[in-house]
């Protein structure tokens, strides 16, 4: 496997592909995340089985890469490929429990680490990264804080932001290249944090288009229901806006993937889904 060099601009591709793929086979994507979305609320209801639960979180960006790649190839992605990871031989099986057990423990770390000066700031932020937060509730959080400055904003939320972001750098394509290479678990998060920085401009790019465009749909509605009140229609209709923004995101991670790494099989050409 070589790891490839892209310039920055393939950071705004990214998100366009995701989007393009989601177009492809939009209700099969769909209901992939309302799978994880189910499973998000068992896990609130039933917090017990966040223990369980956690070293199998590697398997939501890892399904929706495979599904991903899947629809490239003119196929249909299922519910299984939440699940065919752990189908394969016992080595990879068990690094991508390991990444798993790690990212657990370092989530665990850094939420404890933020409680100590941000109060409730790393809850709320949990609550809003979670799947099963519908995109309303988004825009309306966004609405009641559209006016807040960065200043005004809880320390503890900017630290676990920062922490969070830090920590997603070893793990972004660590699930993969277990999966799709055959990487160890402390060989994996190496490459993974290898490959973010040698492609950090495109990865700064692919953040700031993402937080755009959320932000965007966030002032949208605000400004919305400050001119007609809040109202039903804009609420049903903010729900298939979310849903097709989330499913994209977790469609684009995949290109992410592609990019940074010489592909293990041949996929289709890129021209034909652009």
């Amino acid at each position: 496997m070589r790891l490839e060099t892209v310039p920055a601009r393939r950071g705004i591709a990214w998100v366009r592909e995701g989007f393009v793929a989601v177009t492809r086979r939009p209700f099969a994507f769909a209901a992939l995340f309302m799978v994880v979305m189910f499973a998000t609320l068992l896990v609130q209801l039933l917090p017990w089985l966040v223990v369980g639960v956690l070293p199998l979180i590697m398997l939501v960006p890892l399904g929706f890469m495979i599904a991903t790649r899947i629809v490239l190839n003119g196929g249909r992605p299922t519910p299984r490929v939440f699940i065919d990871p752990l189908r394969v031989d016992r080595p990879r099986t068990i690094a991508l429990l390991r990444l798993g057990l790690v990212y657990a423990v370092a989530m665990f770390v850094v939420i404890v680490v933020s409680g100590w000066s941000g109060g409730d700031a790393p809850g709320d932020l949990l609550e809003a990264a979670s799947p099963a937060a519908s995109a309303p509730d988004a825009a309306a959080s966004a609405a009641s804080t559209i006016e807040e400055t960065p200043a005004s904003l809880p320390p503890g939320l900017w630290l676990t932001l920062t922490l969070a972001a830090l920590l997603s750098i070893p793990f972004w394509h660590a699930p993969a290249l277990v999966h799709w290479a055959g990487q160890g678990c402390a060989q994996s998060l190496f490459t993974s944090t290898l490959a973010c920085w040698r492609n950090r401009g495109a990865f700064a790019v692919y953040g700031l288009v993402w937080f755009g465009l959320a932000a965007g749909f966030g002032t949208l509605f605000a400004l919305l229901v400050a001119a007609f009140g809040p109202s039903q229609w804009l609420m049903i209709a903010a729900y298939p806006v979310g849903l097709i923004g989330a499913t994209a995101y977790y469609a684009s991670l995949y290109f992410t993937f592609a990019d940074c790494f010489s592909a293990i099989e041949p996929i289709p050409p890129r021209k034909a889904y652009s």
